[in-house]
């Protein structure tokens, strides 16, 4: 027979922006009924979330510290005329963790992972078989809407944890090495340092295309440990992904397409870094956001997170600026030069950048100078407002 469930708050969708939601939830109102429901028998996938220091505000950090495996103080990048290393926290949080911290926090009826759901409303959800939640308010944090409302370039990778036969000598992350060769638009690769014998690589594009074809990602890999020496006893794990990189579109048919009148969070929310397509910092702060509403109802949920995004989409326009001219104005065998002369300025700006934080005068720094493209296409591409897809 099919059930019934009422609670106070539903999270369908159990990656990292349902999961911190429901955490933030259990430690600021620890009396609400929260239900956080996923169609995978695990939450947050098989993922490695990396970010700064600076990605996250201190009276923030309390939500993700516990979530933490991997820490460094400092990171390096490689260009082929560029290269430099800059100080400050860096971190890495795995999947299970995840997983493992949001199961031993939240009651047991809380988590409800291996459920397909079928329909939600601001109030209510359906889950494939029939169960009915009933739900003073719900969150639709279930991953992206309809990308094309959205003018996208993008950021693909596959990463694989290397597990070596020897300790590979690497102190701390190398989170651009764009030294090798360009392939299929800006390339560079990634790696961390997990264990003295472990390391995490990771090869990434930013490309035209979402295509990636991951047998030839997996043979760079290999051949890019080989350079350095390192002998691969076996792969510990394996990450593919495919970000959008945003250079414009329809903020408010974006939303629209991902659940009318329906509070959504993470990338379905339109919440991720336009040039990254990160989303950590903006589910950090939209869990601590949702934590400290007054009123948890489907339609102030939906009214709160809409404006939060919407403002942060009205804050970003300056990222897309940069991506048009990064994917428009540069050769995609020229697009690291963008990069390399961004990497020769301020390591605050930097910070900040990545935060999505920057202010006037680093907008301005950014653009100061002859640009390392075309000048003509780079002003074409700034001028230009991106096309609107439908």
């Amino acid at each position: 027979m099919p059930s019934k469930i009422i609670c106070d708050i539903a999270i369908v969708g159990g990656g990292l922006a349902g999961s911190l939601i429901a955490l933030a939830l259990r430690a600021r109102r620890p009396g609400l009924d929260v239900r956080l429901i996923e169609e995978s028998d695990v939450l947050g996938g098989d993922h490695v979330w990396s970010f700064f220091a600076e990605d996250v505000a201190p009276e923030d950090r309390w939500l993700v510290a516990p979530l933490v495996r991997h820490m460094w103080q400092g990171h390096r990048v490689a260009f082929p005329d560029h290269a430099r290393a800059l100080s400050g926290g860096y971190y890495s949080i795995l999947s299970e963790d995840l997983d493992r911290h949001v199961r031993a926090t939240l009651p047991r009826r809380s988590v409800m992972t291996g459920r397909r759901v079928a329909s939600l409303t601001r109030a209510s959800v359906v889950i494939t078989g029939g169960t009915r939640i009933k739900a003073t308010g719900v969150i639709d944090a279930r991953g992206a809407a309809d990308l094309n409302l959205l003018d996208l370039g993008w950021q693909k990778f596959v990463g694989r944890e290397l597990v070596l036969d020897a300790p590979h000598g690497q102190d701390m992350p190398m989170v651009m090495d764009a030294t090798v060769p360009q392939i299929d638009g800006y390339r560079f690769v990634y790696s961390l340092p997990f264990e003295i014998e472990r390391m995490f690589v990771e090869d990434t594009y930013y490309s035209d295309s979402p295509d990636l074809d991951a047998d030839a990602c997996r043979q760079r890999i290999s051949d890019y440990a080989t350079g350095r020496g390192w002998r691969v006893q076996h792969v510990a794990r394996e990450e593919i992904g495919v970000l959008p990189v945003c250079m414009g579109g329809d903020f408010d048919a974006y939303w629209a397409s991902g659940g009318q009148q329906v509070a959504k969070a993470g990338v379905r929310a339109a919440l991720f870094h336009p040039t990254t397509g990160y989303s950590l910092p903006d589910a950090v702060r939209t869990a601590a956001l949702v934590a400290g509403l007054p009123r948890l109802d489907g339609a102030a949920l939906h009214d709160a997170v809409h404006e939060f995004a919407k403002k942060a989409w009205e804050d970003r326009g300056f990222y897309r600026m940069l991506n048009r001219m990064l994917f428009h104005a540069a050769e995609p065998a020229e697009r690291y030069k963008v990069l390399e002369h961004f990497y020769r300025l301020d390591p605050g700006l930097i910070a900040r950048f990545y935060a999505g934080r920057s202010t006037a005068m680093d907008k301005a720094r950014i653009l100061m100078g002859k640009p390392p493209v075309p000048i003509g296409r780079a002003l074409t591409a700034i001028r230009k407002p991106a096309k609107k897809r439908r």
